[in-house]
């Protein structure tokens, strides 16, 4: 199932003020003290927003902007390959900076002419029912912090580069952009904790690590798959299954490894056809009508 807090570093606030974000013993940068001053700072500013108020912008040092350049130079020789026509036509349009890391009101202006969606930050974890609920206004919570330095092509937790080569380069399509916005009003009508663990977990297996069927090869469509380096290259390997929105919401997963088992569409319009469906009927009863019990990855 969805363990959503397993993907953030926790962030966490004192009664003075000082804010820290908790990073795990095998983090890059758990031993790196101006990395870790760097991370509160960040989190601090993105704590400190309201939404009408401007979006905080951070000037991000040499190091930082060469792992932009690095990462982005690199998936971009990747989506060439391995993404999905949709998304690299997308992603084209979208024009996304390689030479400096765009700040969100930057990501916003780019999206607007798109699809209208708009990107604010997050310190990290933010709680599903807020996260996916947004994407009704057509708005996503990301991050702007960077991933260590030591390791430009990894990273244990989504950072700016997830949240903006992944999915703004999903968003700036305006077939997936529908997909989201048909998510957030999901959530609305969603009271039940199982209803929107269930609607993360085929979240999860369709617009984070979905696979699709083109010309012959399987492409990848998911922002965890475009954003990372390293699944982006082992995603032929997994097992594929059918789209299989029932096997979507109920099958275990482990999110610190490779995904072995990925749901692969048989074209962009089945996807967008059956989650369009999906998302758009789905209610507290769903889960219990698809017959929700976890199966293990196997």
């Amino acid at each position: 199932m969805f363990t959503e807090a397993q993907l953030y570093s926790p962030v966490t606030r004192e009664r003075d003020g000082d804010v820290t974000v908790h990073l795990s013993a095998d983090h890059p940068g758990v031993g790196d003290q101006d990395y870790r001053a760097r991370r509160n700072a960040i989190a601090a500013l993105a704590l400190d927003y309201h939404q009408d108020g401007p979006t905080p912008h951070i000037d991000y040092t040499d190091d930082e902007q060469r792992v932009w350049r690095i990462a982005s130079a690199e998936l971009s020789a990747k989506h060439a390959v391995y993404a999905c026509a949709e998304v690299r036509e997308a992603a084209a349009r979208l024009a996304l900076p390689r030479d400096h890391i765009p700040q969100l009101d930057e990501v916003s202006r780019l999206l607007a002419p798109l699809t209208g969606f708009r990107y604010v930050p997050a310190a990290g974890l933010v709680p599903l029912r807020e996260f996916f609920g947004s994407f009704a206004e057509r708005t996503f919570h990301s991050t702007q912090y960077i991933r260590h330095h030591s390791a430009p092509l990894y990273t244990p937790e989504p950072d700016a580069i997830h949240e903006i080569i992944g999915h703004a380069s999903q968003i700036a399509s305006p077939r997936f952009a529908a997909l989201y916005e048909t998510v957030g009003a999901a959530v609305a009508r969603l009271r039940t904790d199982t209803a929107l663990k269930f609607l993360a977990d085929v979240f999860w297996f369709s617009l984070e690590f979905g696979v699709v069927r083109e010309a012959g090869e399987i492409r990848c469509y998911g922002a965890g798959l475009l954003s990372s380096y390293g699944e982006i290259d082992e995603f032929r390997h997994a097992q594929l299954r059918p789209l299989d929105v029932a096997a979507m919401g109920t099958i275990s997963y482990d999110i610190t490894h490779y995904q072995p088992v990925l749901f692969c569409a048989d074209s962009v319009d089945q996807l967008v056809d059956v989650l369009g469906e999906f998302f758009a009927t789905m209610d507290d009863d769903t889960p219990a009508r698809l017959g929700h019990h976890p199966h293990p990855v196997s």
